[in-house]
């Protein structure tokens, strides 16, 4: 991945923030959101492509491009900022390979006839426990 690549290859959409801020947020386009098109990038390579795609399909759009967005500060260019950290770090942490689990073989599976036996000794127990009503005795 060629985060250096993929900055100058994403494109930012602006618009007015929600939230507080007073008249700012009615005057002052501070809402960055940062798209980048996954399929045409020359930062990632066709295997680093298909594995974004697989693991980020969620937040693709049908045009495909990926976006993150960023409103928290008062300024355009510190939500700019944020906008491109996000998306890298999305990026990043989608290309992160997932660990193999190892297998777990058939003979290890619980011998059903124990475990039968060992509920049965426990309800025996319990059972051991209960106050013991006399029966009335009627007149």
């Amino acid at each position: 991945m060629d985060t250096l690549q993929i900055q100058k290859e994403l494109k930012f959409r602006t618009s007015r923030s929600s939230g507080s801020g007073g008249q700012n947020v009615n005057k002052v386009e501070t809402r960055v959101e940062a798209l980048f098109e996954v399929n045409t990038s020359e930062g990632l390579n066709e295997e680093e492509k298909a594995i974004v795609a697989a693991k980020l399909a969620s937040r693709i759009s049908k045009e495909g491009l990926l976006s993150a967005v960023s409103q928290e500060s008062r300024t355009q260019q510190s939500n700019r900022e944020k906008a491109i950290k996000k998306l890298l770090t999305l990026l990043e942490t989608a290309l992160i390979p997932e660990p193999e689990r190892e297998e777990v073989p058939e003979r290890l599976v619980a011998n059903p006839r124990k475990r039968k036996k060992a509920k049965a000794v426990q309800s025996e127990k319990k059972a051991a426990r209960k106050k013991i009503i006399p029966p009335k005795e009627e007149d």
